[in-house]
């Protein structure tokens, strides 16, 4: 059996922080309407800050965080849900992934000439300019023991919200409406969002008919789009309140919050298991002068270092 992550001594001195209110869910009775609100707070600047990647980055992971935030707040069963992007533009990966319990991390990957470049011409780029042309990928991993659900898209739209939403309604056909957002305040970094769905009905009361359901629909989203950056990055708003300033007039319904932490999965025995797998001119060519192997975790940005004495190939 694995070592539970608070068990396990052979991890980095990383954060250990939990937002006990991270994502709020709630439906609408009678309506075919659910969604989540996400709201990272400190978690925010503790997970973006670990890094050390220019504002605009941090703006687009920022966002990816509160989307798999919120996307794995809905999981039924132990497993974690991940978001993967790679394009031809200056940000070229960028994965984040949450567990049903809320662990968060993220890394990122950028051509620094490239979004040096950028930046020169566009100071304030948009996602896809970030990111240019490539793919979507969100995963649903449910334990060792199951298969993996996962779908692919082509990006489409300027911005992450409306590049999931294409997602959604193309490899799932599931109606989203997604609003996500992150900046710097004066408390630090800042992120959040929401999450709508379209479903058929709600906690088996009824389901409304087809013209009702789509009426009820297109009031959600046009009430959801009265949101502002601001509302969602307040931290002295409660989750309620600004949820009952949206729906309070379509039978607003909350549900237990969830809690959201910092949750990288890295360990030294990881990685040291890793390091077993290959042979012995690979580990004498990862030797620096030092006698050390240096293996860096690009969740958490932290150096395992290893001597190259005391790691030897299993086949050995």
């Amino acid at each position: 059996m694995e070592t539970p992550a608070f068990l396990d001594r052979d991890r980095p001195d990383v954060p250990d922080l939990v937002v006990p209110g991270g994502v709020t869910p709630f439906y609408l009775q009678g309506r075919p309407v659910r969604g989540r609100l996400v709201r990272l707070g400190v978690l925010t600047d503790v997970l973006l800050t670990r890094h050390d990647h220019p504002n605009v980055v941090n703006r687009l992971a920022g966002k990816a965080l509160a989307l798999v935030a919120g996307l794995a707040s809905a999981l039924k069963f132990q497993g974690a849900f991940s978001l993967q992007i790679k394009g031809d533009g200056p940000v070229t990966m960028l994965v984040a992934d949450c567990t049903d319990t809320g662990a968060l991390r993220f890394y990122a990957r950028t051509d620094d000439d490239a979004l040096d470049a950028l930046l020169q011409d566009t100071p304030n780029p948009t996602d896809r300019d970030l990111l240019g042309n490539g793919y979507m990928a969100l995963t649903v991993d449910q334990g060792p023991d199951m298969e993996r659900h996962q779908g692919i898209v082509d990006l489409a739209g300027d911005d992450l919200a409306a590049m999931a939403t294409h997602y959604f309604s193309t490899s799932e056909q599931h109606a989203c409406w997604i609003y996500l957002c992150c900046t710097m305040t004066d408390a630090g970094w800042r992120a959040g969002g929401l999450v709508l769905e379209r479903i058929a009905g709600e906690g088996g009361t009824h389901v409304v008919g087809d013209e009702d359901a789509d009426a009820s629909w297109e009031t959600a989203t046009i009430l959801a789009s009265t949101l502002s950056t601001k509302e969602v990055l307040d931290d002295t708003l409660p989750s309620a309140t600004l949820l009952h300033r949206l729906f309070h007039q379509e039978d607003l319904h909350v549900s237990q919050p969830r809690a959201l932490a910092y949750g990288c999965r890295c360990s030294r025995a990881r990685l040291a298991n890793v390091l077993e797998g290959f042979d012995t001119d690979d580990l004498d060519h990862m030797c620096q002068d030092d006698g050390q192997i240096v293996m860096t975790c690009e969740f958490c940005n932290h150096d395992f270092r290893f001597p190259r004495k005391d790691i030897a190939p299993r086949s050995a």
